[in-house]
């Protein structure tokens, strides 16, 4: 004790005699970098999550930057700019990055998505005009600062004082220590939950809300290698998870009213480019935005409530999804990271009842690893950019009245040859940036309205409501989108190829315009040419969830021969169109995460952030917060658990299955079974 004592009375003699105002003078260069660094985590957290005050991400972000920073202190004062630079332009780089794939995908950037970001370059003029803004690059200011405070302190002879008084080691364990003692204190803050967000990784929004921007980039590069190590070691555990969920979740409902109702006949899928569900109830002066969507959903079966479900793969995430029943992968994009895997897909199940499948894209093959994917897919055949006359171009590519109107002669060549066909069409015309519009044809998106002129006389004027607006564009981009599905429909009636076939036709995904885009929409006040007050009582506010339940996408199946004419209001997914189609047509997969929305009672759609939606409840995994759709509803803290616990479940066994490969390995695992029973 005695000794105990007398050491403490030492440490505190140090620290007392602890020059602070010197360790101040001397250390400029340091707290910029530190603080300024701080600064940008902070900036981006407000631009992107929101979270500004928020006290645990600046503990832990401020504990990476001293650690990272620390390691100055082993060079001399006069050198330490270049590797106090080095980090600061690594760290703003990260807040840049980050700044601009969140107002794209709603997320955060991963190491392990770095070869899905490649995909860009094939669409460098959408990120450029439409998806990075200047705001972006507000984060290059912290480097500049530093080297202007650098070049400050250079003149007053600064450097040549702190060499005589620095000792760089000492300096480094003191700044060590310090964000140890913040790491200890940011522990105990955290919470279970959260520390079981950290290990999962598939809700980056919230971890950054949570830890911080650095701690999260740094904790996804661990993440982003742990997949190569558990690929290897964890299969028997994963086996296990995955087989328990199939027996307990047999998806097995039984026959309903649309059992085998298609069976035998053809298919024609049509991957509809960015067009969301909203579009179809949206009329300008009377005219139609979408009148071959409305037609079709009147005369056919329309899912009203129908969801996406992809994550940064956008497009290529759809056709995973809607191919196998499965989630998108949390880490990387199937199509790009896990394409080596085998799957249970539509066209393989169909191609056991005899079908020829075949996709057709207007764009290049290579695009999200298509070439490769639709093989693996079960696709007999790919059409792509090299199959088609590139005639006329809109956006990425061959525009899609081209593009339809070549495919036809293709497919009238398919069912010659083929008694049963499956065929999935991708287009490409709406895509972002939305900005051919001279060739989307005449279509005005301004409102006519009659006024009294100054000699009393009632006359009809325009104004220009979302004229020049980039919402307008994108409505003008889909009535083209709309036009060249009707010609494809009126091409294949001439044909006479709409005899036994069933055409379903889903949106990929939402359009990913920002919620300010729909401000002026909502809320136009044709007397001033702006926007309504938001004090007026006609102002429609739209906010998260508004704007989370507007993403939804057309889902319409529809036959020439016979007008089922029905809507579907039941919340539906795009893992739910496997097991919907499979009832129909007469084909089931064993791993399916969907179900047939005909035999369900309760369906629930869960999003690749964690995310849930019933015909109830809208919940944020993000904050665990929800929000209750249905006046009628009644809804307890056992009906959020239940739910989050089927949601993460889906989750994690969709990506087990997707990272160990489990379909292949368990397939080889009874065919060795077998051979031993023999």
């Amino acid at each position: 004790m005695k000794w105990f004592m007398n050491n403490f009375k030492s440490k505190l003699s140090i620290i007392k005699k602890f020059n602070y105002k010197q360790y101040a003078k001397t250390n400029i260069l340091f707290f910029t970098a530190t603080f300024s660094l701080l600064a940008n985590a902070i900036l981006l957290r407000a631009m992107t999550v929101g979270n500004i005050l928020e006290i645990k991400p600046m503990l832990a972000d401020l504990a990476i930057i001293l650690i990272l920073l620390s390691f100055a202190y082993l060079i001399k004062p006069k050198k330490q700019i270049v590797y106090l630079t080095t980090v600061s332009i690594i760290m703003t780089a990260i807040c840049v990055i980050n700044s601009i794939y969140f107002t794209y995908y709603s997320s955060f950037a991963s190491v392990s998505l770095l070869s899905t970001s490649l995909q860009v370059v094939s669409v460098a003029d959408a990120v450029t005009e439409s998806i990075m803004q200047p705001r972006d690059f507000i984060y290059v200011w912290q480097p500049l600062v530093l080297l202007f405070v650098h070049f400050n302190l250079t003149k007053k002879n600064y450097y040549f004082v702190v060499e005589k008084i620095e000792r760089g080691k000492r300096r480094l364990l003191g700044t060590t220590v310090a964000a140890a003692v913040i790491i200890s204190v940011f522990s105990f803050t955290l919470t279970s939950l959260e520390i079981g967000r950290l290990v999962k990784q598939w809700n980056r929004e919230f971890l950054v809300m949570k830890f911080g921007i650095y701690a999260y980039q740094i904790n996804d590069i661990f993440r982003s290698l742990e997949p190569k190590i558990n690929a290897a070691f964890g299969y028997d555990e994963a086996s296990r998870k995955i087989r328990t969920y199939y027996e307990e979740n047999t998806n097995d409902m039984g026959n309903n009213k649309y059992t085998n109702i298609f069976k035998g006949k053809n298919i024609i899928l049509i991957h509809a480019e960015s067009i969301q569900q909203f579009v179809m109830d949206l009329k300008f002066n009377g005219e139609e935005v979408t009148p071959n969507l409305n037609r079709l959903a009147k005369e056919g079966l329309y899912f009203s409530n129908f969801y996406s479900q992809v994550g940064v793969g956008t497009s290529s995430d759809t056709e995973f999804t809607l191919n196998t029943s499965l989630m998108p992968s949390t880490n990387g994009t199937v199509f790009v990271s896990y394409w080596d895997r085998e799957y249970i897909t539509m066209p393989k199940l169909l191609k056991e009842l005899g079908y020829y499948t075949f996709s057709m894209h207007g764009n290049k093959g290579a695009m999200w690893n298509r070439l490769i994917m639709h093989k693996e897919l079960g696709y007999d055949k790919f059409y792509n950019k090299v199959d088609y006359d590139i005639d006329e171009t809109i956006g990425l590519g061959i525009s899609d009245k081209s593009f339809f109107r070549q495919s036809i002669s293709k497919i009238k060549g398919v069912s010659e040859t083929n008694d049963k066909y499956a065929g999935t069409l991708i287009t490409l015309s709406n895509h972002t940036p939305f900005n051919d519009l001279d060739k989307y044809g005449e279509f005005s998106v301004d409102m006519k309205i009659t006024v009294t002129n100054d000699q009393g006389e009632r006359i009809e004027v325009r104004t220009p409501y979302m004229e020049g607006t980039d919402m307008g564009n994108y409505l003008k981009s889909v009535h083209y989108a709309d036009a060249a599905l009707g010609e494809f429909i009126n091409g294949m009636k001439a044909e006479n190829m709409l005899t036994n076939t069933v055409v379903v036709i889903y949106g990929d995904h939402d359009a990913r315009l920002p919620k300010k885009n729909f401000e002026r929409l909502n809320n136009y006040n044709p007397a001033t040419d702006g926007t309504l007050d938001k004090e007026d009582p006609q102002y429609k506010a739209t906010d998260y969830y508004d704007y989370e339940l507007n993403r939804k996408v057309p889902f319409i199946i529809w036959t020439n021969e016979k007008k089922l004419s029905k809507e579907i209001k039941k919340v539906m997914g795009m893992y739910d169109v496997l097991p919907t189609l499979g009832n129909m047509f007469g084909f089931k997969s064993p791993y399916q995460l969907g179900n047939d929305i005909f035999s369900v009672k309760d369906n629930v759609v869960v999003f690749p952030n964690g995310n849930w939606l019933t015909q109830d409840v809208y919940y944020n995994n993000q904050k665990q917060e929800f929000k209750i759709l249905s006046t009628e509803a009644i809804v307890s803290q056992d009906y959020i658990d239940n739910y989050t616990k089927i949601a993460e479940e889906k989750i994690d066994i969709s990506n087990s299955i997707i990272l160990y490969d489990y379909i292949r390995k368990s397939k080889e695992t009874q065919q060795l079974l077998e051979i031993y029973k023999n």
